[in-house]
């Protein structure tokens, strides 16, 4: 199959001394993800790993090694690992660098540079800022003298026409990003490469034309934002989205330019989140993911007639601190990776009828259970209203807690 599935791979499963600084000794994404506890009725928390799987320590280099075979045999074609630098100072550099050493594992891979500050934000402290980053044209230099020197020269590493694949999360954030464009392309060309293929990942910002920046393509990043459901449901402080609609949106939505899709199993964040509110996608299922990734797979094929370009991305391999894995769960064992194994490319209209039958019948649950709500409120109005306080009472604390029955379906 032509289509190739790359999933995004968070390396923050080992220790680090500025994580141990900022968070406590010994902290690692299972530390947020082992505290987790179901906030609402319904909700899917804690996120427990396969027992196959288990609570893995990235310093073991066979780790990564256990689940790049797992990801290939289950048909993902390379994984997209973060990149972290700053400066010259990289973080969470180990596993990649080990994977680099060793020539272990025999999988296609790239890099994602998640060129942002490293800050306290999941806490609720955006400002309390762990690793700055500054851009300058030394460090544009330093940089992709580094990328070229150990990374893009690995046989391993992913190319598009024999440019080396190189993404950055937020484009938005240089001061002059077409200076640092033409200092990368001019800097590969004198290590031997016939050029890069830039990836401007759009999550932040939208609709930015890749050519206006010097770049060659754009991913989108899933969940799309602008595609969920306004206004989500509250629960307590926590945002509660509808994945079918969500996903019926990034479906249907165009861009008038070329794009890399990004298919998400699902999100939610709130282990990150213990002092702010977090954002849960409901409503998602296998079932729905696969349609979501066959229609986008067909989407890719009609976008792209070169094969070497046809790529989807995968939010994530293991980003089990946003709900947004793909490595089997208690809960849904091998059926994402099953699913991705078996995926075919499916015409876009096969799924549209799909999402919009589901969202119909949920939109007539919901304008039911108002219309029920609306009925109570207006038979037991006099005696909320009336003399009669204490059966008022009574009555406004019944609708109260059918209302928040509602909210919870809604």
């Amino acid at each position: 199959m032509s289509v190739k599935k790359i999933a995004i791979y968070l390396p923050q499963f080992h220790a680090i001394a500025e994580n141990d600084k900022a968070w406590g000794e010994g902290f690692t994404e299972w530390t947020n993800v082992k505290k987790a506890k179901p906030l609402f009725e319904g909700h899917y928390q804690p996120h427990v790993p396969l027992e196959t799987v288990g609570y893995y320590n990235l310093d073991d280099e066979t780790v990564l090694q256990r689940q790049a075979a797992l990801a290939q045999a289950n048909g993902i074609h390379g994984f997209a690992y973060y990149h972290y630098w700053f400066n010259g100072k990289r973080l969470l550099q180990q596993p990649l660098d080990n994977m680099l050493a060793s020539d272990k594992p025999a999988m296609p891979f790239c890099y994602i540079w998640a060129n942002e500050n490293w800050t306290k934000r999941w806490d609720g402290a955006d400002q309390d800022i762990i690793m700055q980053q500054e851009y300058s044209p030394e460090d544009d230099l330093a940089h992709i003298t580094f990328l070229c020197k150990n990374v893009f020269c690995d046989k391993r590493y992913i190319c598009i026409d024999g440019k080396p694949l190189f993404l950055v999360y937020r484009t938005e954030l240089f001061p002059d990003i077409t200076e640092t464009v033409s200092c990368w392309r001019n800097e590969v060309k004198k290590y031997g490469f016939k050029d890069i293929h830039l990836v401007r990942i759009e999550s932040f910002v939208k609709e930015v034309e890749p050519a206006a920046i010097g770049f060659d393509g754009v991913m989108e990043f899933a969940p799309d934002w602008t595609c969920a459901n306004y206004p989500p449901r509250m629960e307590g402080n926590n945002y509660l989205f509808d994945y079918p609609t969500t996903v019926y949106n990034m479906i249907v939505k165009k861009r008038p330019f070329k794009y890399y899709h990004c298919v998400f199993p699902g999100w939610d964040n709130t282990p990150r989140r213990v002092n702010r509110a977090g954002a849960v996608f409901i409503n998602n299922d296998p079932t729905l993911f696969r349609y979501f990734l066959e229609t986008q797979m067909q989407s890719t094929i009609e976008q792209f007639s070169n094969a070497d370009q046809q790529y989807i991305f995968i939010n994530a391999w293991n980003e089990w601190g946003e709900g947004c894995h793909i490595e089997p769960d208690e809960k849904n064992g091998m059926r994402y990776l099953d699913i991705c194994r078996e995926a075919v490319p499916l015409a876009p209209n096969n799924f549209e009828q799909f999402c919009k039958h589901k969202i119909d019948e949920q939109r007539d649950i919901n304008n039911a259970r108002e219309k029920e709500l609306l009925l109570l409120q207006q038979k037991y109005s006099h005696m909320i209203n009336g003399r009669y306080y204490k059966t008022g009472k009574k009555i406004q604390a019944l609708i109260a807690a059918f209302s928040n029955l509602f909210n919870r379906h809604k």
